[in-house]
């Protein structure tokens, strides 16, 4: 009798396992048959997902230049070196260093850059956090982003690094600026922040959450 049930038991399991197959089988079928799958999004939505990151998380550094000094939505972080930052940042930036030096990152120091933005978000409820690192394309803010993220802060990027507010000022500045603002004025050194000259306080379009910006 034991014998018979096992039989039965093996028949019934083979039954249950066939029939999966053949589920998934024509689930393939399927699907290569229609070039793709039931949760696949149309061109339509991941454009418009698209821009919704976009305009969530890049912030305009043309229109961040021209609210500096009198708009306090918001705190930028510098996220290079404390030596690189010491020697010159953008004004009114505080630094938050993800490197340890100018050659070696600081990626693993999670604790001290989590709790060190949970200060800052204890003291600036209401305001954004903007960072920058080095460049454009540079993974430090990317990197950064995605550790705060794991820990429930949420940041936004600057839409240029140092490199270029420093040295590529003509690039994200329009050109009848070019002949009367440089990014010697926008420059601080030290270990503070920095403030910004009264008549270099601009009248720009506001870059608060609530609103697309520059």
């Amino acid at each position: 009798m034991g014998a018979d049930n096992k039989h039965g038991n093996t028949i019934l399991l083979a039954i249950v396992f066939g029939i999966l197959a053949g589920g998934i089988t024509a689930y393939a079928v399927v699907n290569s048959q229609t070039g793709k799958s039931p949760e696949e999004k149309t061109t339509d939505q991941l454009i418009k997902e698209f821009y919704d990151v976009e305009t969530a998380v890049s912030i305009s550094p043309h229109g961040l230049r021209k609210h500096m000094g009198e708009d306090d939505t918001y705190i930028l972080i510098d996220l290079r070196s404390q030596e690189e930052y010491e020697e010159e940042h953008i004004t009114t930036a505080v630094n938050v260093p993800a490197y340890k030096d100018r050659d070696h990152s600081d990626y693993g120091a999670i604790d001290r850059i989590v709790s060190t933005f949970k200060q800052l978000q204890a003291e600036n409820p209401d305001k954004d956090f903007i960072v920058y690192c080095y460049s454009a394309p540079c993974m430090t803010g990317r990197k950064i982003g995605k550790i705060l993220a794991d820990n429930g802060i949420f940041v936004k990027h600057l839409g240029v690094g140092w490199n270029e507010w420093r040295y590529d000022w003509e690039s994200f500045n329009h050109p009848h600026e070019w002949a009367t603002t440089s990014s010697d004025q926008y420059i601080s050194s030290g270990p503070e922040p920095g403030t910004l000259s009264p008549d270099l306080v601009g009248t720009g379009c506001p870059i608060g959450s609530d609103e697309l910006g520059c």
